[in-house]
C-alpha cells in the first residue's frame, strides 16, 4: 500500500477512488456504511461527492415503491408532483442524471438536424460528451458567454433565417447558477427570454444548481424557473440525494419526454428507494444551502490572506471557490504535489484546470472543516519546492 493509502486503515474495508489525479488513484478511503462521514475525508471536489444523510438511507429503506414504468411507483409520483409545484411548472420526470435530463430536453424539445443555441463554455457543450449530437442529433452554434451571460444581441444574430442552405434553429439553452460559480441575474434571463419569444424558440434552463441560483438570488427556484419553458435540476449536487435529477416543463412536453426518457434507457422500475431520498433533498436539504455559500465565502477571503493566492473573481456567489496559485500555470507538477499533499491529510481536491483551482463546498464541509482545509493548503503550498 502506498503513503497516501494508509491514513483510512482503521476502517473496515477500502476502495480504490477514481480520481483524475494519477497521484490519487492509489488513495483508498474506508467504505461510508455505517460510520461518521464527518470524521473522515474532506472532498473538495464537488457537491456531487455528498453522502445520503441518515434520514435519507432510512426514508430509503422505507420508501413505498412501484413500477415506475408502469406508472404505479407511488414515491416517484410524489416526487414528480412536489418537483413541478416546487419549481412552478406543469408536470416533472424522474431522471438518472443532469445529463441524461439535459439531453433528454434536446431529445424532446429539436427536431434531428436542427441547431441549438447556447454559451460556448457551458456544462452541455463541455460536461456531456457531445451528447447533443450522438442522441438528439442536432448542432450547437455556441456564443462566448463570459460567467455564463449570453448577450442577447448575439443570440438573436445567431437565430437562422428562412434559407434552405440553413439549419433551423430549434431551442436557446441557458444555465442558472452557470458551472463557472456565477449566477446569472434575472434581468439577464428576462431579456434572454423576450429574444426567444420574438422568434417563437423554447429556452431550456440547465439549472443543475437550481436552488444555489435562488439562494444566492434571493428568490424561490420558481421565479428563477420561470424564464424558461423547461428546467432541468440535479438532486445529487449540493443536496446529498445519491442518484437523480428532475425534467420540467408543460405537460406536453413532459409526456413526450418520458416516452423519450424509456428509448434512451432511463425507464428506472422500483425506482421509489431513490426517490426517497430526492424528496428530502427538496423538502430539506434546498433550505440550507446558504450555508454552504457561507462556507465558500469564508473560505475563499482565508486562502486570499496565503501568499501566492489570487482569487478568479473578487465575489463567491454560490458555493464555489476559484482561484489561482502562484507558479502552477508555468509548472503543472506543482499542482499536483498540492493535491497529493493535501491527500495525504484527507482532503481530496481535483487538480487545476488551466491554472485554477475549484473548491466546492456542500453538507458535509462544515466551518470548523473549512479552517481545516485553509490551514492544511497554506502548509501545502508552504513546502513546496522554488
Amino acid at each position: 500500500m502506498t503513503p497516501l493509502a494508509c491514513f483510512c486503515t482503521e476502517y473496515y474495508g477500502v476502495f480504490l477512488l477514481n480520481a483524475q489525479a494519477p497521484a490519487l488513484r492509489a488513495l483508498a478511503r474506508p467504505v461510508n456504511a455505517g460510520y461518521n462521514p464527518r470524521m473522515n475525508t474532506i472532498d473538495l471536489r464537488s457537491d456531487t461527492v455528498t453522502w445520503p444523510t441518515p434520514e435519507m438511507r432510512q426514508a430509503m429503506a422505507d420508501a413505498p415503491v412501484g413500477d415506475d414504468v408502469y406508472g404505479d411507483d407511488p414515491t416517484v409520483n410524489e416526487l414528480e408532483t412536489s418537483s413541478a409545484r416546487l419549481v412552478g411548472k406543469e408536470a416533472a420526470l424522474f431522471v438518472p442524471s443532469g445529463t441524461f435530463g439535459n439531453q433528454l430536453a434536446l431529445f424532446t424539445w429539436c427536431p434531428h438536424g436542427s441547431e441549438i443555441i447556447l454559451g460556448e463554455d457551458c456544462h452541455i457543450i463541455q460536461h456531456e460528451a457531445g451528447g447533443a449530437a450522438a442522441i438528439a442529433g442536432v448542432q450547437t452554434r455556441t456564443i462566448p458567454a463570459p460567467s455564463g451571460l449570453l448577450d442577447p444581441a448575439a443570440v438573436q444574430a445567431r437565430v437562422r433565417t428562412d434559407d434552405i442552405h440553413h439549419p433551423v434553429t430549434s431551442l436557446i439553452c441557458i444555465e442558472n447558477a452557470h458551472s463557472s460559480g456565477r449566477v446569472v441575474p434575472l434581468a439577464a434571463m428576462d431579456v434572454l427570454q423576450s429574444v426567444a419569444r420574438k422568434n417563437s424558440l423554447p429556452v431550456h434552463l440547465d439549472g443543475a444548481r437550481l436552488f444555489n441560483a435562488a439562494t444566492a438570488l434571493g428568490v424561490s427556484a420558481a421565479q428563477v424557473a420561470a424564464r424558461a419553458d423547461s428546467v432541468m435540476f440535479c438532486l445529487s449536487k449540493g443536496l446529498c440525494a445519491p442518484v437523480g435529477s428532475m425534467l420540467a416543463g408543460p405537460k406536453s412536453f413532459v409526456d413526450t419526454a418520458r416516452r423519450k426518457r424509456k428509448i434512451m434507457g432511463g425507464g428506472m422500475r422500483q425506482a421509489g428507494i431513490l426517490a426517497a431520498a430526492g424528496l428530502l433533498a427538496l423538502r430539506e436539504m434546498t433550505l440550507r444551502l446558504g450555508e454552504d455559500h457561507a462556507n465558500a465565502t469564508f473560505m475563499a477571503k482565508e486562502l486570499a490572506k496565503i501568499p501566492g493566492v489570487s482569487l478568479e473573481a473578487s465575489t463567491v456567489e454560490i458555493n464555489m471557490v476559484f482561484f489561482r496559485m502562484a507558479g502552477v500555470a508555468k509548472k503543472p507538477e506543482l499542482g499536483l504535489l498540492i493535491v497529493s499533499g493535501l491527500a495525504k491529510q484527507g482532503i481530496l481536491i481535483n487538480p487545476p484546470s488551466d491554472g485554477v483551482f475549484r473548491f466546492v463546498t456542500h453538507y458535509w464541509i462544515d466551518r470548523e472543516r473549512s479552517a481545516r482545509v485553509v490551514a492544511a493548503f497554506a502548509q501545502v503550498v508552504s513546502s513546496l519546492p522554488a
